[in-house]
């Protein structure tokens, strides 16, 4: 074969590369898809997963299967994820968790980076986060609670279901900015998180409100405090943080879908269409609004800008927590 006949062939090789790349997006999916959520069953990313699940499986015709790989605050999912092949039949359901590990845990205990090994599709939604206390704590308010945790440094603790979840860093940044000592009590995942604090092991726990007002309602924890600027439309008559008198103290939990790195931009696009029209329906913006939970809609450039923002905003955070 001569050169020209080369570089002839070569490019009719690129140009047939590139005319599949449409047919791939227009034929996706062709059989069922697997979304990795690395968090236990019943959490907000659970059952964030199963409804997008659902709502894809309307979309495409075919199955989203809901497949929970828990353990190591969310590292034993996300790594399966990273390392599934980049075809767009495998997804991670992510959340913050994913984004803090990034500078709470080593590169070699997490063994992924996030945006080298997997590419944003788009968020799915954001709600606040309740502290809630053991009924016999003898604390009736935020501040009291406070004021106990202060009269016995390190002998209360609080729950979250593993290192560097939501749960945790809102558990240390609280510490850090109520100036308390509390031990961390790791569990594997939210439901038995919630036991704990429900069952007296741990005395305090601060958790999504979707999840966790339920348990408040039928008093079987005592709600302190909610986390976000304003009072949660769940629980009204529960003051904010800051209301009762830790300045400036937020904190939320926010869901997100990922893929393995290298999955067809055309695929990732047209998953991206449908999480957002699918967050966009009037059934599930009234759902989400009955249980506290926002709605959040980016196309994948816009939640890859977010994505690294909120990197950068818990490497800063650690730094305090390692100061405190």
């Amino acid at each position: 074969m001569t050169a020209r006949q080369f570089m002839l062939a070569l490019a009719a090789g690129l140009l047939c590369a590139f005319a599949a790349v449409p047919s791939l997006a227009q034929d996706y999916p062709s059989h069922a898809v697997r979304i990795v959520v690395p968090f236990g069953a019943g959490g907000p990313a659970d059952v964030a997963a199963r409804q997008i699940g659902n709502a894809l499986q309307e979309s495409f015709g075919q199955p989203f299967v809901i497949e929970n790989r828990t353990g190591a605050g969310g590292v034993i999912g996300t790594v399966e994820a990273a390392k599934s092949p980049a075809d767009g039949y495998t997804l991670l359901m992510m959340s913050n968790t994913q984004t803090a590990n990034e500078s709470l845990l080593t590169p070699d205990k997490r063994k992924y980076e996030l945006m080298r090994d997997l590419a944003p599709i788009a968020p799915v939604n954001s709600s606040d986060l309740v502290i809630v206390v053991n009924p016999q704590v003898a604390a009736k308010t935020l501040q009291e609670f406070v004021a106990l945790a202060k009269s016995q440094p390190g002998k209360l603790n609080y729950a979250s279901s593993g290192q560097g979840t939501p749960y945790h860093m809102a558990g240390e940044l609280f510490k850090a900015m109520a100036g308390i000592d509390l031990v961390h009590v790791p569990y594997r995942n939210s439901g038995e998180a919630r036991s704990g604090v429900i069952g007296g092991q741990v005395q305090m726990m601060i958790d999504a409100v979707p999840a966790m007002a339920p348990n408040i309602g039928e008093n079987q924890v005592r709600a302190l405090a909610t986390t976000g600027k304003q009072r949660s439309a769940v629980l009204p008559n529960v003051p904010t943080a800051i209301e009762a008198g830790v300045a400036g103290y937020e904190a939320t939990i926010w869901l997100g879908l990922m893929a393995p790195a290298g999955t067809p931009k055309p695929v990732i696009d047209k998953l991206n269409a449908a999480v957002n029209a699918m967050v966009k329906r009037p059934d599930i913006v009234k759902l989400w609004t009955a249980q506290g939970a926002v709605p959040m809609s980016m196309t994948p450039e816009q939640f890859d800008k977010f994505l690294r923002g909120d990197i950068e905003k818990w490497a800063d955070v650690v730094k305090k927590f390692d100061k405190s």
